[in-house]
């Protein structure tokens, strides 16, 4: 590693005073706001939270729905992975599998609940399909569902990487000496990946448990913790104690997830050689997992079908003549072109200084020896615990009264907080894959540190570069609960926007603005896997 420049100084140091007023200082206001009652400090806040049966009903509820999620995620994802690392399965179709799981992420998730509505409810397009009820899709059904498409992308992620450390002629040698399929299974599949299906579970737990979006279309009289605090602070009489309470509160599944974790990691291992190996095809298998994976992304996307219907017709379900009112109304509203281009400028600044600020902290992690980087690691940590809504709520206490409060800075730097670890560990990952000896070559040649990172440095990792932009760019352009705190009526974004309309009822204009989202997220998407493609083959 080359020896430590002032300029590797300063921008740890900026970084680290970022986080320090963007994350800590404002978890430390939150924390000690939770213990502020009208005779002081105490702890009647939290005894107050505690004697509302509401709320202990809430919290119940939550922990249920969100363990329910969780699992049939993890076995959903489990197989859908299975499928396409273990199985035969026609190659094109893995591939489409692999790009369809994941097209819920392009959407918010408040979007969920309307299509959910819409195709499950009484009057519903798989309803009708049906030619009856299924279920009360109001309360823990609904949730359930939601919750199992929003997670089960992340989930399949998370499997889908660790499949690819698995050696399968390990399942051929298994089979050879004997073993049983169920014993050839858990040792050679179960195993090696039985701390990253844990990992699975607890990230679409914590995922589930601290979502706003879905509860808030679909919650019905269902009470959950992130429709609780919504209410408390956003509702006729706002108590930001009583909010920070509960907001400290969902931090607790939160820390105790992450934790978690750290500790299942200890159970996965990786083979030091993988041998590219292919299964002997077995007919059952192949199309019994074929038909599962199927049948699980057909039946996720299923929901949304409705989304690219009803806005075309004049009045879904009961008037089904072909119209552009709803299309050409939506698009005619100024208010609407103004809150998409705020939502464009929010995502592509997002895009912009979060992957920065995430590049360069990798890079001074890995590739320095700066003393302390390691407190990037605990940065990085700290930023994927905290929920969105408390991050959200955490800036409303300490900005209410400053210059910061309403502008699109304050957006752009809690997004910024929000969605930095996973493009900071994409950067880690990449630079530590390089050679170790480029910085040091670059200054014997006389380059300075600046020079050697950006001639030789960020050429090699442009692909992952792009890659973190494009997930900035999307979660900025969905998410809810990190800003729904935090827009005013000059910087409202799309997402939000949604939620407004859901007073109104006008679901049509929700699933238009669903769709201009969607199509924005898909457009940037494919534009940046084009651009990874073209850096892979130069």
């Amino acid at each position: 590693m080359p020896n430590v420049k002032p300029e590797m100084r300063v921008i740890f140091v900026v970084i680290l005073s970022l986080f320090a007023a963007f994350l800590f200082l404002p978890l430390l206001i939150l924390f000690a706001r939770s213990f502020e009652d009208e005779q002081g400090i105490s702890i009647a806040n939290y005894m107050s939270i505690w004697s509302d049966r509401n709320m202990i009903e809430a919290s119940f509820n939550s922990l249920k729905v969100s363990a329910a999620a969780a699992f049939i995620s993890t076995i959903l994802g489990f197989m859908l992975a299975y499928a396409i690392h273990c199985t035969n399965m026609y190659r094109p179709l893995k591939s489409v599998l692999k790009t369809a799981i994941v097209v819920p992420m392009l959407l918010p998730t408040i979007t969920y609940g309307f299509a959910i509505i819409y195709s499950l409810g009484n009057q519903g397009l798989l309803t009708k399909l049906a030619g009856r009820s299924l279920f009360d899709i109001y309360g823990f059904n609904g949730l359930l569902i939601g919750y199992v498409i929003y997670t089960l992308p992340s989930a399949f992620l998370l499997l889908h990487n660790a499949f690819q450390s698995v050696d399968k002629k390990f399942i051929i040698v298994s089979k050879l000496m004997g073993d049983g399929t169920l014993r050839s299974f858990a040792n050679t599949i179960l195993r090696p990946l039985i701390g990253t299906l844990g990992g699975a579970f607890v990230l679409s737990f914590i995922l589930s448990f601290t979502d706003f979006g879905i509860p808030a279309s679909l919650g019905g009289a269902y009470p959950v913790v992130a429709t609780q605090l919504y209410q408390v602070m956003l509702g006729s009489i706002p108590d930001f104690n009583q909010g920070a309470v509960i907001a400290v509160l969902m931090l607790v599944p939160a820390m105790f997830g992450i934790w978690l974790l750290k500790r299942l990691e200890r159970l996965n291992f990786h083979y030091d050689k993988l041998a590219d190996t292919e299964l002997p095809r077995h007919r059952i298998r192949d199309a019994a997992f074929g038909f599962i994976s199927i049948a699980t992304v057909l039946g996720m996307l299923s929901v949304f079908a409705v989304m690219f219907i009803a806005p075309w017709l004049t009045a879904f379900p009961y008037d089904l003549t072909f119209t552009l009112k709803h299309v050409i109304s939506t698009f005619q509203s100024s208010d609407l072109t103004r809150v998409y281009v705020n939502s464009l400028f929010v995502a592509l600044l997002t895009a912009l200084f979060g992957t920065l600020i995430a590049y360069s902290a990798a890079i001074l992690n890995v590739r320095t020896s700066l003393m302390g980087r390691s407190a990037l690691d605990i940065v990085s940590m700290i930023s994927n615990t905290v929920p969105g809504m408390v991050l959200g709520i955490s800036y409303l206490l300490l900005f209410n009264g400053s210059s910061l409060k309403g502008t699109f800075a304050i957006l752009v730097i809690c997004n910024m907080m929000h969605f930095f670890t996973t493009p900071y560990l994409m950067a880690k990952n990449a630079l530590s894959r390089m050679n170790p000896s480029w910085e040091t070559t670059g200054e014997l040649l006389g380059d300075s540190w600046f020079n050697t990172v950006w001639r030789v440095i960020l050429p090699n990792s442009a692909s992952t570069v792009i890659e973190m932009a494009s997930y900035f760019f999307i979660n900025a352009m969905v998410t809810v609960s990190g800003i729904i705190f935090l827009v005013s009526a000059q910087t409202s974004v799309v997402a939000s926007k949604i939620k407004e309309l859901q007073h109104f009822g006008k679901f049509n204009e929700i699933f238009v603005i669903s769709l201009l989202i969607f199509f924005t997220n898909l457009i940037i998407k494919l534009l940046c896997d084009y651009l990874q493609k073209r850096r892979t083959v130069n």
